[in-house]
Parts: structure tokens; sequence; C-alpha cells
């Protein structure tokens, strides 16, 4: 363990991160490609116009945790095809930062990632990012029967499955309301913050603005790597 790990956090040694404007900044425009398949997908499916399509998939996604589960919920789809298309996606958007890997590489304990998207995006994109070789595991939508954070049963089924012990762990996740459960389980929380423009977004699901405050938040960052370089 390194020397300068935070008191608040020498006790930790499960570290588990989210994917998508979490493990990189989401000011390089790479989540907007999904967020516009997924308009294209609703609309077809549905047999929707693109802005009815838009609408429709931001009342799901504010309602139900996910797109995917609104889709579900409420029209039976069958996940594999939606999952397919919207992570069909250009990865080049994406840069490996090689201080962010140094910095992982360097936590002891185990390391997960925890992602509402499938589990074969996490691999493509923390691939992509040269950092999926440093992960004891990954976990996608799929692995908690479509049921997504922040929704409890998705954090029982992966503590379930990693053999997790909440109150040694750390979740990093980019959106506000799936940090309250890790907190209320015992977690340590942190809250990646960007100066991206989320207004379009439903306000209880959109990611955190630069400013977010709330009393399940232990830290706010706006710089993954920074922060743990500082704090281990």
């Amino acid at each position: 363990m390194s020397s300068t790990m935070s008191p608040d956090l020498a006790h930790i040694d499960s570290w588990i991160f989210d994917l998508d404007n979490t493990l990189y900044p989401a000011d390089v425009a790479f989540f907007n490609q999904i967020v516009v398949k997924m308009n294209q997908f609703v609309s077809r499916y549905l047999s929707l116009e693109p802005v009815a399509a838009l609408h429709l998939q931001k009342e799901y996604l504010a309602e139900y945790g996910t797109t995917l589960s609104g889709m579900m919920a409420v029209h039976g789809m069958d996940p594999a095809a939606f999952l397919d298309y919207v992570h069909d996606v250009d990865l080049d958007f994406l840069k490996p930062n090689p201080a962010l890997r140094k910095a992982i590489a360097a936590l002891p304990g185990q390391k997960y990632i925890f992602t509402n998207g499938s589990k074969g995006h996490a691999r493509n994109v923390a691939s992509h990012l040269k950092l999926f070789d440093l992960f004891d595991g990954h976990f996608g939508v799929e692995d908690t029967g479509y049921i997504p954070k922040p929704k409890a049963h998705a954090y029982d089924v992966f503590l379930d499955v990693f053999n997790v012990d909440p109150t040694k762990a750390i979740f990093f996740e980019d959106n506000l309301r799936n940090l309250e459960v890790p907190k209320e389980l015992g977690m340590r929380t942190v809250l990646l913050v960007s100066d991206e423009d989320w207004s379009h977004e439903p306000e209880a699901a959109r990611p955190a603005g630069a400013n977010t405050e709330a009393d399940f938040v232990d830290y706010v960052s706006n710089d993954l790597a920074k922060w743990l370089e500082t704090h281990t």
C-alpha cells in the first residue's frame, strides 16, 4: 500500500469504477455516439419520428434507469440487438491516458468495472484505453438480469458475484444518483464531474455537472488520474 494513502481510504480493498464518462473524460464526446444510436434504435423499433423517440428515450432513462430497461419493461424488447447496435461506435474518440493506467495499476486490492452498458462494451472501451488488463473483473447490465444502477438489486448482485465487502469498497461514478445506494451500503463514493452541458438529459438521470453536491458523495473530482495520484 502506498505510504501516501489517505487515512479515510486505508481500509479500502475493492476499487469499483463505472465506465462511460468515468474511465475517460466526458468532454471527449465519445458517449454522444451511443446517445444518437439509442435514439435511432428506438425510432426504428417503435416507428416513431426521431423527436418523439428522443422524448420517449429520456422518459425511460429517468424512470427506469436506462433506455434499455424502459424498452424492455414497456415494449418487451429483446436487449441483445439493442446493445449490439448502440455499442457499435468509433473508439478512436478515446485516447489512452498513461497517468490513469499508472494510478490504477498502483491501487492495492481488487479492481472492477461496473457499467450499465454491456460486458462487451466494457471490454472494448477499457481495452482501447489500455486499462482492461488491470481489472480483476468487469460487470455489465446483463449480469443483473438487465436491472441497472441505480436499482439496489444491481449492486447486490455485483457484491455477491465478486464477494466484495461494501464497507471496504469505494465507488467511482459520473452519475450522481448511482452513488446513493453504494453510500447506503457503506462504500466510500467519488463523483466524477465535468463542464459538459447535460441540460438536455433528464435532471434525475443526467451525469454530474461541475458543482454537484450531495450528502452521499464523499469526494468530487474532475480528473480521475489526478485524484488517485493524490489520495492513494
